[in-house]
């Protein structure tokens, strides 16, 4: 065999392998040396490839199609800082816990460290980022690492979705020429060998363990359940069957995704974090038990709440990671999070005491209706916005938020119902990168998909909507406009008025109807809340991307906020709402 035909052949074995491994989907952005990988990959015909011109926007594109999916997705680029652009979106899949595979074209050996150009040193490149690093093998004699290559790319996409799930690179050095052959692609003996199987189990506690657990529960009459964000699917009915098993409210994070769908919410507390703020209310709710599951929740009046607690702190975790960034954990508990609650459910007896969990709904019941009041108001404000968004959701749908501001108004203002929803962010390194890009790799997976972004992180990544574009993404964008860094305005450095507007703040005074003109996008600038309602509706029944821009002021905000605040401290005054 020549040059062309091994290369072929070996490159082949390689895709239909990822095929094997259930990868259906690869983000490829275009350059030289991947060209044989990208022209074959558009070859496969079960493989569904989507383009993506500028890498660090494709990384963010494939995070949101894994995300979506929870299925490892493949990414493809060039040699050189082609790669190294992709990192942004590895250390959000290694920290968010998304099966990446990122395959990074290479020159070969004899051209490394000699000066060559588009060359650097990819062995290695994402660093501790990545679960493992992979390096294909590709011989100029004959077919001999075949099953090696095979072997590998197996281990790589079982690795990706090992514990915890997380992004894996595979490196591929080639020689030129480039081109690949047309040999009975995907049909050859080699290409259709029998696939390697792997099995992965659930992680689960012995009888011993769970007992021990139970044992706790049944001395506890006041626990509490704090639920974030869980890889185990369909976890809502064993959670919440759980928690009316203890007599335990349940403080859920909007990822944790029980505060939307059919399962019970009678246990569901949405509004801690605003509760939790008033000092004589959360001083006063003293847990002798805390049971956590699922990633660190948003609220940082959580967290400050959970520090001051003096009692047993149990952190489920099915990925077998270290989470407890509050440093209050008393056992590290690594088990499937829904065998967790079903395994445990029938060793329990039923708590009878509501006294407990009637307080925080009471507590709950309240704060909501304080926090509904700011739908009164007629001028345009980010709170009102996600009082609106969340209570219009049409079933099903998909909400993606972007850090910062957007993810905070939503811990605030998504208040439970029995509609279901999906909620998205990237809240593994809690960046403003690439949210744009990862909310169009959910809209091409999911329909319905609304994306809530602010307008610093919509600069950030507002050349994602060209891949939204070409590959004909049905997205709505409502970007919060308040011209600079909203969330410095409710930190220690909003004091420094010397200097925070052009640290801080930092406005732009951009005009982004200019921004949907260059990519295409259908563009509404709201002016009264009758405007927004309308196009919202509008906007589901268009395709294509839709910005609807809410033009909102950064002082306003943190006023509004604060008076949210007061009002409530009110209400817990005169209405004595919990005592302990």
């Amino acid at each position: 065999m020549n040059h062309q035909e091994l290369m072929t052949h070996y490159l082949s074995s390689f895709i239909h392998t990822l095929y094997q491994q259930n990868v259906r989907e690869v983000v490829i952005s275009p350059g030289s040396r991947s060209t044989p990988l990208a022209i074959l990959f558009e070859e496969h015909p079960e493989i569904q490839t989507y383009l993506d011109i500028d890498e660090r926007s494709a990384g963010f594109m494939a995070l949101g199609l894994a995300k979506a999916s929870g299925q490892p997705v493949a990414m493809l680029c060039t040699s050189g800082t082609a790669a190294a652009n992709y990192y942004p979106a590895v250390i959000e899949a290694y920290y968010s816990r998304v099966p990446l595979i990122v395959i990074t074209s290479d020159r070969p050996y004899e051209l490394q460290h000699v000066g060559a150009p588009q060359t650097i040193d990819q062995k290695n490149l994402y660093g501790n980022h990545v679960k493992q690093f992979f390096q294909m093998e590709l011989s100029e004699h004959d077919l001999g690492y075949v099953p090696y290559n095979r072997a590998l790319t197996t281990r790589a996409v079982a690795e990706s979705l090992g514990l915890p799930h997380g992004p894996v690179q595979i490196n591929v050095p080639l020689r030129e020429p480039l081109l690949p052959g047309q040999q009975n692609l995907f049909s050859d003996e080699i290409e259709m060998k029998t696939k390697i199987l792997i099995k992965q189990g659930t992680l689960s506690l012995s009888d011993t363990q769970l007992q021990s657990i139970a044992d706790q529960i049944g001395q506890a009459k006041k626990g509490v359940l704090i639920c974030g964000e869980m890889e185990s699917l369909a976890i809502e009915l064993s959670v919440t069957a759980l928690a009316e098993k203890t007599g335990y409210p349940i403080l859920a994070d909007p990822l944790s995704q029980l505060r939307r769908g059919k399962h019970s919410l009678s246990a569901i507390i949405e509004s801690y974090d605003t509760f939790l703020r008033v000092e004589t209310i959360a001083s006063q709710l003293k847990p002798d038990l805390i049971i956590r599951l699922g990633a660190t929740p948003v609220s940082k009046a959580l967290k400050l709440w959970m520090e001051k607690q003096v009692c047993t702190n149990l952190v489920i975790d099915g990925g077998m990671s270290w989470r407890d960034p509050a440093g209050v954990a008393s056992e590290m508990i690594y088990c499937d999070e829904k065998r967790f609650c079903d395994d445990l459910i029938p060793r329990i007896s039923i708590q009878n005491d509501d006294n407990w969990i009637n307080a925080w709904r009471a507590l709950n019941q309240v704060t909501k209706s304080v926090l509904s009041s700011i739908d009164e108001e007629e001028s345009l404000s980010e709170e009102k916005l996600f009082i609106r968004l969340t209570e219009w959701l049409p079933e099903d749908a998909r909400l993606f938020v972007g850090n910062s501001m957007p993810i905070r108004e939503l811990d605030t203002f998504l208040f439970a119902k029995n509609r279901p929803a999906k909620m998205f962010a990237n809240r593994g390194a809690n960046g403003i990168d690439g949210v744009v890009s990862t909310a169009v790799g959910i809209a091409l997976s999911k329909k319905d998909t609304i994306l809530v972004i602010g307008d610093l992180s919509f600069f950030h990544g507002m050349n994602g909507l060209l891949a939204a574009q070409q590959n004909h993404a049905d997205l709505t964008i409502i970007l919060v406009n308040n011209d600079g860094g909203g969330i410095f305005s409710f930190l220690p450095q909003a004091s420094e008025k010397m200097h925070f507007e052009s640290l801080f703040g930092t406005p732009h005074g951009l005009d982004f109807a200019h921004t949907a003109r260059l990519y295409g996008a259908d563009y509404t600038k709201i002016e009264c809340w009758d405007d927004f309602n309308l196009t919202l509706e509008k906007s589901f029944r268009k395709r294509g991307i839709k910005i609807i821009e809410v033009p909102t002021k950064r002082a306003d905000n943190v006023k509004k906020h604060h008076h949210l605040l007061n009002l409530l401290q009110e209400r817990f005054t005169e209405e004595s709402i919990y005592e302990s």
